[in-house]
C-alpha cells in the first residue's frame, strides 16, 4: 500500500469540502484530466464521478465510485481506470496542530492486486500522491479563505 501524508494549515473540513467538489479532482488528481460526470450526491457512498485519466493519445474514460464518506474525517474511493488498474484509495482527514493530518493510501486491487508488491509502483505511487495533496491543499485553502471562521 502506498501511503503519503500531508499536514495542510487548514480545518478538517475545508479539505472535506475541496474532497467533496469532484469536479476538482481533474485538477488536483495527479493524472486525471478531466471529469465528464458527477453524481448529484457526490461524496455518499455509491455516488460516482466519470472522469478521463491520461494523456496525449494514451487517455482511459472510467469512474471512481465512493466507498465511505464520514464528513469531515474519512472518504474511500475505488478509482478505476480500466484495463490499466484499479486502486482503493482512502483520505484520512485528522484534526493536527490547528490544522489537518491528511494521509492518502492507495492500493492497486481487482485483476491488478498483485502491484502492491511491486516496490517501484509503491515508490512512483506515494511521489505521485504526494503531488496531488499538495494540490488538495491549494483547494483546500481556497475553501478555507471562503468559509465563515
Amino acid at each position: 500500500m502506498a501511503t503519503s501524508e500531508r499536514f495542510m494549515p487548514v480545518p478538517p473540513q475545508a479539505v472535506w469540502d475541496a474532497l467533496a467538489d469532484a469536479r476538482s479532482y481533474g485538477y488536483w488528481v495527479v493524472g486525471s484530466s478531466e471529469i465528464r460526470d458527477v453524481d448529484a450526491t457526490w461524496p455518499d457512498a455509491g455516488a460516482r464521478f466519470h472522469h478521463t485519466v491520461g494523456f496525449g493519445p494514451l487517455r482511459v474514460r472510467d469512474h471512481t465510485e465512493s466507498v465511505e464518506a464520514r464528513a469531515p474525517s474519512r472518504l474511500r474511493m475505488r478509482a478505476k481506470a480500466r484495463p490499466l488498474g484499479t486502486a482503493d484509495v482512502t483520505l484520512t482527514l485528522t484534526p493536527h496542530a490547528g490544522g489537518t493530518r491528511v494521509q492518502m493510501c492507495e492500493e492497486p486491487d481487482g485483476a491488478t492486486s498483485w502491484l502492491a508488491f511491486n516496490p517501484l509502483l509503491q515508490l512512483l505511487l506515494r511521489g505521485r500522491n504526494a503531488e496531488s495533496l499538495m494540490r488538495l491543499e491549494e483547494l483546500a485553502l481556497l475553501h478555507a479563505e471562503r468559509s465563515p471562521s
